[in-house]
């Protein structure tokens, strides 16, 4: 490693702090994922809390913390595609209506006003099971949110901040039990390899400096292009996706040269580059992207093999939009590292990303329960296993500041 990527490895660390390791669920999503370093680039992940859940950061930082975050290998073993019609979210709807919904939307987005700023504020849970003597409940936790801002030009600056969330149940009923339970402060859970304990309090944000960021020379820079640079991107579906979305562009972003990108496209096939692809558009869309590439790049998505249509759905934060998902995939727990029984055996899982109908904005990404099995045996299908949610992205004219209050 050379200076630069030291430097670059520290600064990164110092903002984001070292976490537990990743849960066995979501290293069995990393597993699946990013096989042989196949991931795309995206938002800069904190390397454990919840594995590789995060996605949607400044790609600029590249993939090399992701990669990394996929090498803390559990006892897993992911297996296959299962029919992608089955319905956790929604009644199954055709390709081309789902898909239209959201390009009408995303069309819709062409009216929105530009600035001086662009700012995004997301929030990402992980799923966990307790198993109380009173009862059992899901709680989200390794949650927490992330708030960026970055002038249009070099020189404006920029900043990131991060805070974590309260550890909190996931429905009315969870809730229920969880003060059943006694209410504890503390929710102790099985994660990885060993048991992690999170908070129901959550923390200051932390930053490097609220009007410094990492870089007071910084700004203007989105995808290592300028604005202006975004504004010529093409808006046709195709040329989108031979950019951003072919296994030649998703190789470039792994670090992988074209003839091995080529060959772990076809190993893997339309059912993994499909998750894969997902979570690629869900990072290039927490960028400024002029709304007529946006929607050119949710065109070419929704055209993706493998991509399928799935109606309207509801993300974590109780909001309706219309989705599209990736084919599910089996994932087996085993006992290995002393996972508990409780927490072994086999569900079935997809990957889904939703959009506002009236804005085209992106709303989540989640990876949602499709056949109940395994740590979620109890659970019922459309159950949110992992997530990330945007909870506001926009310009402005002011210099953002992140909100004081707690999105819930």
């Amino acid at each position: 490693m050379n200076e630069t990527d030291m430097n670059e490895t520290a600064r990164v660390r110092r903002l984001l702090g070292e976490p537990p390791p990743p849960s066995a669920e979501a290293s069995a999503r990393a597993l699946a994922r990013l096989e042989d370093a196949m991931a795309p680039g995206g938002r800069r992940v904190r390397p454990s809390r919840a594995g590789l859940r995060r996605f949607g950061w400044p790609a600029r930082l590249g993939t090399g913390l992701v990669a990394a975050g996929a090498a803390a290998a559990v006892a897993i073993v992911a297996t296959g595609q299962g029919s992608p019609g089955s319905p956790p979210d929604a009644p199954p709807a055709p390709v081309d209506l789902g898909r239209q919904a959201v390009l009408v939307a995303a069309d819709k987005a062409a009216e929105q006003p530009t600035g001086n700023y662009w700012s995004a504020e997301r929030l990402s849970g992980q799923a966990y099971v307790v198993r109380a003597r009173t009862g059992t409940y899901a709680i989200f936790g390794a949650h927490d949110e992330t708030f960026n801002w970055a002038g249009a030009r070099k020189g404006m600056g920029e900043a990131y901040y991060s805070r974590d969330l309260p550890a909190r149940p996931q429905t009315p009923q969870d809730e229920a039990l969880w003060r059943k339970a006694g209410s504890p402060s503390a929710i102790r859970v099985w994660s990885n390899d060993h048991y992690s304990t999170y908070s129901t309090k959550a923390t200051r944000w932390r930053s490097e400096g609220p009007e410094v960021g990492l870089d007071p020379r910084g700004g203007g820079t989105f995808l290592d292009k300028s604005v202006e640079e975004l504004r010529n991107l093409p808006t046709d579906p195709a040329k989108l996706a031979a950019m951003f979305l072919d296994d030649d562009a998703m190789g470039r972003a792994a670090g992988l040269d074209p003839k091995r990108a080529k060959a772990e496209g076809a190993r893997m096939g339309p059912g993994q580059t499909a998750t894969l692809k997902i979570m690629r558009v869900s990072a290039l869309l927490g960028t400024p992207l002029p709304p007529k590439v946006r929607s050119g790049l949710m065109k070419a998505l929704a055209a993706q093999p493998g991509v399928h249509a799935v109606g309207r759905v509801t993300d974590p934060l109780g909001r309706r939009g219309v989705a599209l998902a990736a084919g599910e995939r089996d994932v087996t727990i085993t006992a290995e590292y002393g996972t508990p029984k409780d927490e072994q055996g086999t569900y079935r899982a997809r990957q889904t990303i939703v959009f506002d109908e009236r804005t085209g904005a992106l709303l989540s990404r989640q990876y949602v329960l499709t056949r109940p099995g395994g740590p979620y045996a109890r659970m019922k299908p459309g159950f949110v296993i992992e997530y990330q949610a945007v909870r506001s992205a926009g310009w402005t004219d002011a210099k953002p500041k992140p909100p004081a209050e707690l999105p819930f």
